[in-house]
């Protein structure tokens, strides 16, 4: 099949994935693909349907909730992976189906008020930041646990594991260092009592070392979707 088309793109994903989870002694089943597709439009993702792909990840709040107005009713979960300001909490509350960035008490809150409203509850992921970089968001990881206890008082978030971004850098070991720093801090969350069971770490560039280190779900989009012409 082709690899310069959306099916040999994904097949050549899901085999390199694979590939990554056996040199590091792991089942391919341990380790989801997320489709991030962002900047892709509303046709190309009715291709990714057809193909069997129903998770997108989407950045900007605006994108998914356009995207989710031109493909209503197709079963697609909504999993919104960028940071999210709290005057957008309500478009994510009725449209989304998983955050992945949620790094703050305030967005918490603002999420619960407007699932309320909806009557939903929504899974999350709490993203941290293990890279030094200035750019990148998340909660700081030493404020992750008294985080997790404060968020049982938001029942409306399904708190399902953390997220990270590492620092994008040439050297491996500063890579892996950062998806290794999520994985421990996980570990000892669940020794405190968190049920953690998901690690959304690794992207195109790093994903075989996300995976070595314990990824259960890497987020993949130029490598699937291509370059936007």
């Amino acid at each position: 099949m082709g690899g310069d088309t959306l099916a040999g793109r994904w097949e050549a994903v899901r085999a390199r994935v694979a590939a990554a989870c056996r040199a590091a002694g792991r089942d391919a089943s341990e380790v989801r693909i997320l489709p991030v597709s962002k900047t892709h439009p509303p046709e190309v993702l009715a291709q990714a349907l057809a193909m069997g792909m129903r998770r997108f990840g989407e950045n900007r709040v605006q994108e998914l909730r356009d995207k989710a107005a031109a493909l209503e009713g197709r079963g697609i979960d909504w999993v919104l992976i960028g940071h999210l300001q709290t005057n957008k909490a309500k478009y994510v509350a009725r449209l989304a189906a998983e955050v992945q960035s949620l790094d703050r008490l305030d967005l918490a809150q603002a999420l619960q008020d407007r699932l309320d409203k909806e009557d939903r509850t929504l899974d999350v992921l709490v993203q941290v930041k293990t890279s030094p970089e200035p750019s990148k968001h998340g909660l700081p990881p030493v404020e992750l646990p008294g985080f997790l206890e404060r968020l049982h008082d938001y029942p409306r978030l399904k708190v399902r594991g953390l997220m990270t971004m590492a620092v994008q850098s040439d050297d491996e070991t500063a890579v892996r260092a950062c998806f290794r720093m999520l994985r421990d801090l996980r570990d000892c969350a669940q020794g405190g009592g968190h049920e953690l069971p998901r690690l959304s770490m690794g992207m195109s560039g790093d994903y075989p070392l996300a995976i070595a280190e314990g990824s259960t779900e890497v987020r993949i989009g130029t490598a699937i979707f291509g370059v936007r012409s």
